[in-house]
C-alpha cells in the first residue's frame, strides 16, 4: 500500500513513495526466488531417495500440489486486494493476529535459513578447487560468506528499484546454464543406464517412502512461488500479482523436473547419490568432461546470488509489513527514503549471520538447512491455503471482492491437503526443530502488544502459545537425549 510522501499532523518525517513493479519484474522475482540453490542439488537429493519411477510420481505430486498453491495465491490476490505481503497477511485475516504473527515469523525465518544454504553451496562449489573452503563450513568459508552477506545488505539498502533491476538481469543469466545442462544431458543420455535406474536401488524403501523422502527437496525448490504475492504492495496493477505467480511457476516446473529425470540417464543412481554438491556439476562432468563441471559451477554462483537477492528483499518485506500492521515491534516498520525497510533488512542479515556460524558445527550444513527451510515454510503455506478455503465457503465476508467459483474451492482444498501431507513427509524431527525456532519469537509479539498497551494474549492465543512452547521443550529434550539429531 502506498505511503504518502508528506508530513503528517504530528510533524513526523515523510514516508517514502512505494516503488511500482511491472508484470515482467514481478515474474522475474518469482523465477529468481525459485531458481536458486535447490535446482543444482536435485540430482543427488533424488538419487538418495528414489529412482526414475519414484521421481516421476514425486514431481507429479509436487507439481500439482504447488500448482494448487499458485492458484490459491492468484485467487487471494484478486479476492482480497487489500492484503499485502500475502503469506503473512492471509494467515492474519483468516485466523487472527497471533497465527498471523507466527506465519510472518516462520516465513521470514525460513528465508533467512534458506539464504544460508546459498552461501554454503557457493563456498562448497569453489571448495572443489580451493580445499580451504571445504564443503562451505570451514572458518575461511564462513568469513567469506559473511562478507557476502553484508555486501548484499549494503546493495539492497541503496534501494528497491536498483535491487530488483539487478535481479531481473540475473534471472535471465542463470537460466542459461540450467537449460544447457538439460539439452546436453539429453544428447548424452544412456538408455540402458536410465532403464537400470527406473525402479531404484536396493537402499530405497517402498515407493511411497521413496516419494515421501523427496518432498522437502521439492518444497525447497518451489519456495518463491508466492514471491509476487509477498511483494504485492509494489505491483503497478493488482492483477499482475496472480499472473506473475502462475507464469513464474509454469516457467520453472518443467526445468526442475527435467534436471532430475535426465540425470538418471548419465550415471547409476548410487553414484549420483555420492556426488559432491552441487551434484548437477558432477553429472554434467560425467557426460561431457571437466568443462561441464566448470560451466555448471559458474552458473550456480550466478543463480544463487540472484536468488539470495530476491529472498533478502522478500524476507525484509514480510517483517516490514507485519510491523506496519502492528504485529511486530515498531522499529521494524521504518524505511529509508528509497523505500527500503532497513531495520527489517538488518535483522534478516543478522539472523542469517548467526545461522551461518552455526553451520560450522553441523555434519551436513547444506542438507539440514535445506530441509529446515522447507519445514519452516509449511505453516505459512497451510494457513494461506486454509484461508482460501474459508473465503470459498463464505464468499460474502467483508472486503472479499467478487463471487467465488467451485474451482476456487477445489483448488484451495487440494492445496490444504497437500501442505498437510508435506508436514507428514517432513517428519517429527523437523516439526520439533521448527517449534524450537517458533516459540522464542513470541517475545517480539509481546513487545508489539506492550507498545500498543494491549492485553498480551487472548485465551485462544494463550493456548497456541502454550502448544508452541511445549513443542519447543519436547524438541530441546529430544535433541539433548539424542532422540533426534541435526
Amino acid at each position: 500500500m502506498a505511503r504518502a510522501d508528506t508530513h503528517d499532523d504530528t510533524g513526523a518525517a515523510p514516508s517514502a513513495p512505494t516503488a511500482k513493479l511491472t508484470l515482467l519484474t514481478l515474474t522475474a522475482m518469482v523465477v529468481g526466488s525459485m531458481v536458486g540453490a535447490g535446482v543444482f542439488s536435485l540430482p543427488r537429493r533424488f538419487a538418495q531417495e528414489t529412482g526414475v519411477a519414484g521421481a516421476l510420481i514425486a514431481w507429479t505430486v509436487a507439481g500439482l500440489g504447488m500448482l494448487m498453491l499458485a492458484f490459491v495465491f492468484q485467487a487471494l490476490a484478486v479476492r482480497r486486494p487489500d492484503l499485502d505481503a500475502g503469506v503473512y497477511a492471509y494467515a492474519k485475516a483468516g485466523f487472527g493476529e497471533y497465527l498471523g504473527f507466527f506465519s510472518a515469523f516462520g516465513y521470514w525465518a525460513s528465508a533467512c535459513v534458506g539464504n544460508v544454504t546459498y552461501w554454503v553451496l557457493i563456498m562448497s562449489t569453489i571448495g572443489a578447487i580451493a580445499p580451504a573452503l571445504g564443503d562451505g563450513d570451514t572458518a575461511l568459508a564462513i568469513i567469506l560468506s559473511s562478507a557476502g552477506l553484508w555486501g548484499f545488505f549494503l546493495l539492497i539498502r541503496r534501494g528497491v528499484k536498483e535491487a530488483t533491476a539487478i535481479n531481473r538481469i540475473v534471472t535471465v543469466a542463470k537460466l542459461v546454464p540450467i537449460i544447457v545442462f538439460v539439452i546436453l544431458a539429453l544428447f548424452c543420455l544412456d538408455t540402458s543406464v536410465f532403464a537400470d535406474n527406473f525402479a531404484g536401488e536396493d537402499y530405497a524403501g517402498s515407493l511411497f517412502n521413496q516419494v515421501r523422502g523427496t518432498m522437502l527437496a521439492t518444497v525447497f525448490v518451489f519456495l518463491g512461488v508466492e514471491g509476487a504475492s509477498v511483494y504485492s504492495r509494489h505491483a503497478k496493477r493488482r492483477e499482475d500479482v496472480g499472473r506473475a505467480t502462475l507464469l513464474g511457476f509454469l516457467s520453472v516446473f518443467a526445468i526442475f523436473a527435467s534436471v532430475t529425470i535426465v540425470s538418471y540417464g548419465i550415471l547409476p543412481m548410487s553414484e549420483i547419490a555420492e556426488l559432491r554438491q552441487p551434484s548437477m556439476a558432477g553429472v554434467l562432468e560425467a557426460a561431457v568432461g571437466t568443462w561441464g563441471k566448470t560451466f555448471v559451477s559458474v552458473g550456480l554462483i550466478i543463480s544463487v546470488l540472484g536468488a539470495y537477492l530476491a529472498w533478502s528483499l522478500m524476507a525484509a518485506e514480510v517483517l516490514f509489513v507485519a510491523a506496519k500492521d502492528e504485529d511486530m515491534p515498531r522499529f521494524l516498520g521504518r524505511s529509508s527514503g528509497d523505500d527500503v525497510p532497513v531495520p527489517a533488512l538488518l535483522m534478516t542479515t543478522a539472523l542469517s549471520q548467526v545461522v551461518l556460524i552455526v553451520t560450522a558445527f553441523s555434519d551436513d550444513a547444506f542438507g539440514f538447512a535445506l530441509d529446515l527451510t522447507s519445514s519452516l515454510s509449511l505453516i505459512p503455506f497451510l494457513l494461506a491455503a486454509a484461508f482460501a478455503v474459508k473465503i470459498a465457503l463464505r464468499p460474502r465476508q467483508e472486503r472479499v471482492v467478487g463471487r467465488g467459483t467451485r474451482a476456487e474451492l477445489v483448488f484451495a482444498v487440494l492445496a490444504t491437503v497437500y501442505t498437510v501431507f508435506l508436514l507428514f513427509a517432513a517428519g517429527l524431527k523437523f516439526v520439533l526443530v521448527s517449534f524450537i525456532i517458533y516459540a522464542p519469537a513470541t517475545f517480539l509479539f509481546v513487545k508489539a502488544r506492550r507498545e500498543q498497551n494491549r492485553r498480551l494474549f487472548s485465551p485462544k492465543e494463550a493456548l497456541i502459545c502454550a502448544v508452541s512452547v511445549a513443542g519447543a521443550v519436547v524438541g530441546i529434550v529430544a535433541l539433548a537425549a539424542g532422540w533426534i539429531e541435526l
